[in-house]
């Protein structure tokens, strides 16, 4: 048996590499939301990746999360794509949040993997610059599937899931679950370090 050695003395004589985590880069895509930035390591939304967006019940401020970057987006000219959402969007109320009708495109389609399968092209075409999707019965390989086309498009992605799905494992580098009462929202996972351990509000 080798003799025993203090990893302290190892240290001190340089002999062991102590490597510190890289810092996460900085997201170019801030969600416009100065607590959440402020919260998440690289300060906005993963670029080139899908975030999963798991929420109580339907229209508590998943689309209010999400509106001001895709605003953003929009106004810089980037195609902003719905795919099979379930409630027909309401014109007024995306125009009102900033966002130009003239770069959001609705797909329509008749069954779930219909829609997996639109969201994936659609993400790995490179065409557009946010894909939002509301996957029914996604399992890990299709949220994995989805992820790749995210990074292979360099586009943002946003799956929105019903929060029961937070007990299931995701590719998906951000998830974020959004609680009805009390209004909050919660980092559940975050690429790049540790999830924030307090809610934070949802305005």
């Amino acid at each position: 048996m080798g003799a025993v050695v203090a990893l302290d003395a190892l240290l001190q004589e340089r002999r062991v590499w102590k490597g510190r985590p890289a810092p996460a880069p900085a997201s170019a895509q801030p969600t416009g939301h100065a607590a959440l930035d402020a919260a998440l390591p690289t300060g906005g939304w993963p670029e080139a990746a899908l975030s999963e967006i798991l929420v109580e019940a339907d229209g508590i401020g998943e689309l209010r999360l999400l509106w001001p970057a895709l605003a953003r987006l929009a106004a810089a000219g980037e195609r902003i794509v719905l795919v099979a959402p379930p409630y027909l969007p309401y014109a007024a109320a995306w125009q009102a949040a900033g966002i130009d009708l003239r770069q959001l495109q609705v797909v329509n389609t008749a069954r779930p993997a219909e829609a997996l399968w639109a969201t994936e092209q659609c993400l790995r075409s490179g065409s557009c610059g946010a894909v939002l999707c509301w996957p029914q019965g996604a399992d890990d390989r299709a949220l994995r599937r989805l992820q790749v086309a995210a990074e292979t498009g360099r586009t943002l992605g946003f799956a929105t899931r019903p929060l029961a799905a937070a007990r299931n494992p995701s590719p998906a580098p951000l998830r974020i679950a959004i609680d009805a009462h009390p209004a909050q929202l919660r980092v559940l996972k975050c690429r790049g370090g540790l999830a924030p351990p307090q809610a934070l509000p949802l305005h």
